[in-house]
């Protein structure tokens, strides 16, 4: 709740009231200094009869300049709000010709200060929410009856399981209007039921999902990563009780790391196998086993090979897919096995070379 008014808002309501009666506008403390005016040479000067006003509480006019103290011509309204005594605003011009604005300004002061505090208490409760939730995915748990008294507050379960959700927006793209892009997920986290979100920067939203709605909502998230393929990847953690949601976290993190390795855009840890091996080889191990490898192979043998695999390495599936008379393709095998000395149809060596396709990304 606000009780004092800063400079910058008091600026704000005298710009605005000025805007809707074309009068000059003073914002007064109440002890008579003007904080804020349309008319410049007057901030920080005192205000006799706004003083006055505020002391007395009622609206006193002005017929004459320079009878009081620092003082027009004018009406010098109190200002209160949730009973407190803000300021007085003061509205410079023959009285019978600004009168009719007193009411005006008092609403347009209201609403404005209404904004702020709507503001604020936005600002107020995103905070809480990162606390929530670094607190978890952190194991950091020693303001515990802060913490209990937030998740009481946004009313999360204690005892169900549920999973971390987590978006990183790639570092190598540039976004144009990010502020788009962040009402784009704060959208997508309503629609999916999300219980409490926070957001890392540069790019990182952290998420907190019960298990149940994201066994309902999983289709949301692998849309939205479609939808977005070249701005973000979307990974989700295994399921685990609230407070081992930083299991979840790293899982999430492990989930989203093999993505790096993969032509997908959207991970749910559940379903990683072979990924959970790579995903932990260094890009210096990386660059090494692709280099004793397929390394030597141009793209047209890493696709033949890609589509050989994926055919279970059968031959006359793969020429039947890639429309190759089967000497052809044994020929090309063949020119494989010569480039590299790993020969595709020997089970150890199609293994060695299948993860190589995998470590260099279908």
């Amino acid at each position: 709740m606000i009780t004092k008014i800063d400079r910058e808002l008091a600026e704000q309501i005298v710009n605005t009231i000025k805007d809707v009666c074309d009068h000059d506008i003073n914002f007064i403390a109440p002890s008579g200094i003007i904080l804020a005016s349309t008319d410049s040479s007057r901030v920080g000067t005192f205000h006799e009869i706004g003083q006055q006003a505020a002391d007395s509480g009622s609206v006193l006019e002005v017929t004459e300049d320079n009878n009081f103290s620092g003082t027009k011509q004018g009406i010098n309204l109190p200002l209160y709000h949730n009973e407190y005594l803000l300021a007085v605003i003061g509205i410079t011009g023959a009285p019978d010709k600004v009168r009719s604005y007193a009411y005006l300004a008092e609403r347009i002061t209201n609403l404005l200060i209404r904004e702020q505090e709507l503001n604020q208490y936005s600002r107020r409760q995103a905070d809480k929410k990162h606390f929530v939730i670094q607190s978890l995915v952190r194991n950091e748990t020693d303001n515990q009856e802060y913490l209990t008294s937030c998740l009481h507050e946004f009313k999360i379960d204690l005892n169900t399981k549920k999973r971390i959700v987590f978006i990183r927006i790639n570092k190598q793209n540039t976004i144009t209007n990010r502020s788009i892009l962040e009402q784009k997920i704060q959208q997508m986290f309503a629609q999916a039921h999300v219980c409490l979100h926070t957001f890392n920067y540069p790019g990182d939203f952290i998420a907190l999902i019960e298990e149940n709605e994201f066994e309902k909502q999983n289709y949301i998230f692998k849309l939205f990563a479609k939808e977005h393929f070249d701005i973000l990847n979307i990974a989700v953690g295994k399921p685990t009780s609230l407070f081992q949601l930083h299991i979840s976290y790293q899982s999430a993190e492990t989930a989203l790391h093999s993505l790096t390795i993969s032509s997908e855009h959207y991970v749910v840890f559940d379903d990683l196998t072979l990924e959970l091996i790579l995903s932990t080889i260094t890009p210096e191990n990386q660059k090494e086993y692709l280099a004793k490898t397929i390394a030597p192979l141009n793209e047209q043998e890493l696709h033949l090979l890609e589509v050989y695999f994926s055919e279970e390495m059968s031959l006359a599936a793969t020429s039947e897919r890639l429309f190759l008379h089967k000497n052809t393709l044994q020929y090309k095998l063949n020119a494989i096995q010569k480039k590299c000395s790993l020969n595709p149809r020997k089970f150890q060596n199609a293994v060695l070379l299948y993860l190589a396709g995998k470590i260099q990304g279908d």
